[in-house]
């Protein structure tokens, strides 16, 4: 599967290192910077932030979202799993062998 987070710039790579580290993650894909608008209490928020994008199994899903919920500082962060149909063979063992 892959997972989408968008997170403070400064914390990005923390994040991103502590999944791959907890074996959570195969591989954590850091973005540049995006800009995020969107409401919040009422109000459009804009805000700079980094975009994760994180490859791992199903089975993986509840602990990497728990672990990636506690790291996260937002009170109510994305975190948004999509299903992988398909891809390169090697690639989704790779992505097995190492979560």
């Amino acid at each position: 599967m892959v997972i989408l987070c968008s997170c403070p710039a400064d914390r990005a790579e923390r994040i991103a290192s502590a999944l791959v580290e907890k074996r959570l993650a195969a591989c954590v894909n850091v973005t540049s910077a995006v800009t995020s608008i969107y409401r919040w209490q009422g109000e459009v928020e804009r805000e700079v932030e980094r975009l994760l994008i994180i490859k791992s199994r199903r089975d993986r899903w509840a602990e990497l979202k728990e672990e990636l919920a506690a790291m996260h500082p937002y009170e109510v962060p994305e975190i948004i799993a999509l299903p992988v149909e398909a891809g390169e063979e090697r690639y989704l063992q790779w992505v097995e062998e190492n979560t």
